[in-house]
């Protein structure tokens, strides 16, 4: 049974009924609808902590999806699974097939730069100061980016950026 059959969350629902509504209105080809159906089931999922099985949905999109700017955001949601779930190469892995479909993902950029923080805090504790540097220097670039697309957002990170002198190109 399609998980937008047995989901009970009224957010959820009503999103489902609306999708149904504009994919009957929009010309869209039985495979992009397929891969919508897909889409919106890992979402749910994922909504839910069913990572596994949100999984399983994003995989199944992927392989009907060809628009690039929707693959970017499948390749997104697989990237916070992983990463959420500690499989950092995996997440930055999919994180960067996103933003080569899609350059305009700010908050891609930003969980890669969250992911290298780490690294760097990891490296510093560990003593492996040159790592830790590189690490901090790789979250910097990251969040630049970020901030040059949504300089409204990551409030944190800008002020991670000031506060240890690192530079961003400031917009």
């Amino acid at each position: 049974m399609p998980r937008s059959q047995k989901n009970d969350n009224f957010i959820d629902k009503t999103f489902t009924v609306l999708a149904d509504i504009i994919l009957k209105i929009l010309p869209t080809s039985k495979e992009e609808k397929q891969a919508f159906y897909y889409y919106r089931d890992g979402m749910s999922a994922q909504s839910e902590g069913e990572y596994a099985e949100a999984l399983e949905n994003y995989y199944e999109a992927l392989q009907l999806e060809e628009d690039p700017y929707d693959r970017s955001y499948i390749l997104y949601n697989i990237g916070l699974i992983y990463g959420s779930n500690g499989e950092h190469i995996n997440a930055l892995e999919y994180y960067h097939q996103a933003l080569e479909l899609n350059a305009n993902l700010p908050q891609a950029f930003n969980n890669i730069a969250v992911i290298y923080h780490y690294q760097g805090i990891k490296a510093a504790q560990q003593q492996k100061l040159n790592m830790s540097k590189e690490m901090f220097n790789k979250a910097a670039k990251y969040w630049g980016q970020a901030i040059q697309l949504a300089p409204n957002n990551y409030i944190e990170a800008q002020n991670w950026l000031k506060t240890t002198g690192r530079q961003y190109n400031f917009k």
